[in-house]
């Protein structure tokens, strides 16, 4: 089933992106308008994190971030039959920020929140990094997607360490030069063991794990966002924290990380997950307190 899978996504691929993008806008109607696709999660969300709005205008934020997902899934299938030639001219970045770190001999954390197309970024970073690439990436339940998926992500060789295997699959790299490409904004299972802050003023938890790990293994942190600079052209652009995270306190790197995803978000606020429930935890008292950032 797999290969039937593949070789009929294989066939799409090799569409002109024009014709990929009309096919995209006639998901968009079916997905937006038709199956309302999580469609009250999304403007849950938006009414959370922008209440000054109108409800006009979160929906518009609504159907731009619709767009922006089926591009995205359209632009994944794309890969099966594209090349890096292809994906390097649609997807840039200040690769100098990473690449001036392996001078220095540090190895390197990546935090960034789900920002679209995340996919094209890692397949275009692998290449233009001068260090491995080890990417935490979360398995799917679907064996066929997850296989599908596994092929995309490594085809150029990002080094693929399971979320839910992270300290084993890591063990092998530990000693070695590295960028380690961490999703950041994830919700974490046990809320009670996370950090919570204000974020979008709503009590929030965001998993401890990026910082600890980036303190522990002394690392470099460098901060990321990716935007869309018109359809099918993207760019990441990459901040650097701080050259050292040993002596950092893991509350410091994670509240500058909730402060600056947050900025970002306002910023390009049709360009992050909107259908996943960021808020699905409600803060109790023996969580712990909730920080400002």
């Amino acid at each position: 089933m797999y290969y039937v899978v593949y070789g009929l996504l294989w066939l799409v691929s090799l569409l002109p992106m024009r014709v990929l993008y009309v096919l995209a806008d006639g998901l968009y109607g079916l997905v937006f308008y038709l199956l309302k696709y999580r469609r009250d999660v999304v403007m849950a969300n938006l009414a959370i994190a922008f209440p000054e709005k109108t409800e006009t205008e979160r929906r518009k934020i609504a159907k731009r971030f619709y767009h922006n997902l089926i591009d995205t899934f359209i632009e994944t299938v794309k890969m099966l039959s594209s090349g890096q030639r292809f994906l390097s001219k649609r997807f840039t970045a200040n690769w100098e920020v990473i690449n001036d770190l392996k001078v220095s001999g540090k190895k390197v954390q990546l935090h960034l929140g789900h920002n679209f197309n995340w996919e094209w970024g890692n397949a275009v970073a692998v290449k233009k990094i001068n260090m491995p690439l080890l990417a935490v990436y979360m398995p799917l339940a679907s064996k066929i997607f997850e296989r599908l998926f596994y092929r995309l992500r490594s085809r150029y060789g990002t080094i693929l360490l399971r979320a839910t295997h992270m300290q084993q699959d890591f063990l092998p790299y530990r000693n070695e030069q590295y960028l380690l490409g961490l999703v950041a904004d994830q919700n974490p299972g046990d809320p009670s063991g996370a950090f919570w802050f204000n974020f979008f003023g709503r009590p929030t938890p965001f998993v401890k794990g990026p910082a600890r790990g980036a303190i522990n293994n002394g690392t470099a942190v460098v901060f990321a966002f990716i935007h869309r600079v018109k359809r099918g052209n993207y760019e990441a652009v990459f901040s650097l924290v701080t050259s050292d995270a040993t002596g950092q306190s893991e509350e410091a790197l994670t509240r500058a990380f909730v402060k600056y995803l947050e900025q970002v978000i306002k910023k390009y606020p049709d360009m992050w997950l909107w259908s996943h429930r960021r808020w699905k935890h409600e803060w109790k008292p023996e969580y712990g307190p909730v920080l400002e950032k």
